[in-house]
């Protein structure tokens, strides 16, 4: 057992911060037993009873009102930063300059350029140590990336079984906008490709470079936007909660739903729609991969199983057969209390595998798991989002990644 305890906080009590809360909670209940004791120091939110309630759900000795207070702790060595796009920046520089270890939220940032100036960030910090010695990390949560359903499909693409994958389909659809009275929140506001695509879509563009390789281009890109203008809210609005509104409107700055194909490094022709504007399903992500031998299909509503169609039967009972996540799975085996067969998955252990990966960077242990990404791979997914709106903006004309 390694001896030093990590110290661990949360930058962010709202929803996808509580998530990441829970995550540091479970850490330390997967996988191999050697692992640094995990030490649940803070969490930090300037709505002072939203983060007392997150520190007390998951067991954090202390709240602070103000990030600042969390760089200042010398006792802190690692920080998730699950707060508006647009702070990402400013908060990552200040963790920094103070030795700290960064699990961001996706997507990295909330304009291309603060997404530049936070590689650059890990370029420089990358180079220096924490008060331990340890190299800094700086890395990005795609938590859909732990999914075992998702690695057992990748698992397949990579060793050949579908032949080459020609068609990778996608869709997200949430309904948390259909309420033309939903009050104004960051969510809203950015530029065309900051809405629905930035805040659903980065999930899963990177889903679909984990399975298929970098995007190299996009193509037929459509984006609109619903609702023009939203009222200003009248107290504080927590994840995609409704709260009581004023007459007081303020212009939606970018897109609710949107449509666009692109092609992948493996060739793979790949075909996404993405909305936050789809009545009746509150969160619903589709992943559809085809290939002339084999096909897999997963829908994140149903977390512990995929369906997947190959030659192994005969003609006369061959079909979609749904496959439940096992022992046997990626990642599924002693990831949760019970990992058997038929007991079921949750999205939530998602956040407890990525804590785990990020804590073992930082602490230099073997974990077998894939490293969490960097703040270059954030970087990248928002040139996939740049080069989609600007496909958008030209009509759906193609337009290369860098």
């Amino acid at each position: 057992m390694v001896e030093t305890p990590l110290s661990v906080a949360v930058i962010g009590a709202g929803m996808a911060g509580r998530a990441h809360a829970y995550g540091y909670r479970q850490a330390g209940s997967v996988y191999e037993s050697d692992f640094p004791q995990i030490r649940l120091a803070a969490v930090a939110d300037a709505n002072v009873p939203l983060g007392e309630d997150t520190a007390r759900r998951y067991g954090f000795e202390r709240t602070y009102s103000d990030w600042r207070q969390v760089a200042e702790d010398p006792e802190i060595d690692a920080v998730s930063i699950v707060v508006g796009n647009a702070l990402h920046l400013p908060i990552a520089r200040g963790l920094l300059e103070a030795g700290k270890h960064i699990l961001c939220e996706k997507p990295l940032a909330g304009t291309l350029e603060d997404a530049q100036a936070m590689v650059e960030l890990e370029r420089e910090y990358g180079q220096r140590t924490d008060a331990q010695g340890r190299p800094l990390i700086t890395s990005v949560g795609y938590t859909v990336r732990r999914m075992p359903a998702l690695n057992a499909i990748k698992a397949k693409v990579d060793s050949g079984e579908f032949g080459p994958v020609t068609n990778f389909i996608s869709t997200y659809l949430c309904d948390y906008s259909c309420d033309e009275r939903a009050p104004m929140s960051w969510r809203y506001k950015g530029g065309p490709g900051s809405g629905a695509l930035g805040d659903l879509g980065s999930h899963v563009l990177d889903t679909g470079e984990q399975i298929n390789g970098p995007v190299t281009a996009v193509r037929g890109a459509f984006m609109d936007t619903i609702t023009k203008e939203r009222p200003l809210p009248l107290g504080a609005v927590v994840g995609h909660q409704h709260v009581e509104v004023s007459d007081e409107v303020e212009p939606v700055e970018n897109e609710d739903f949107l449509t666009f194909t692109c092609s992948f490094a493996n060739g793979a022709v790949g075909t996404y729609t993405i909305s936050r504007v789809a009545f009746g399903t509150p969160n619903s992500q589709t992943y559809h991969v085809v290939g002339p031998r084999a096909q897999a299909a997963f829908d994140i509503t149903k977390p512990a199983e995929f369906m997947y169609d190959d030659a192994q039967a005969s003609a006369e009972t061959r079909g979609q057969r749904r496959v439940l996540v096992n022992p046997e799975t990626p990642l599924f085996a002693n990831s949760c209390a019970m990992d058997a067969p038929g007991i079921g998955y949750n999205y939530n252990d998602n956040f407890a595998i990525q804590a785990r990966a990020f804590l073992g960077q930082v602490a230099g242990v073997e974990t077998g798991l894939q490293p969490c990404a960097g703040f270059a791979d954030g970087l990248h997914t928002l040139q996939v989002i740049e080069a989609i709106a600007q496909s958008a903006e030209r009509d759906g004309a193609e337009v290369r990644v860098a």
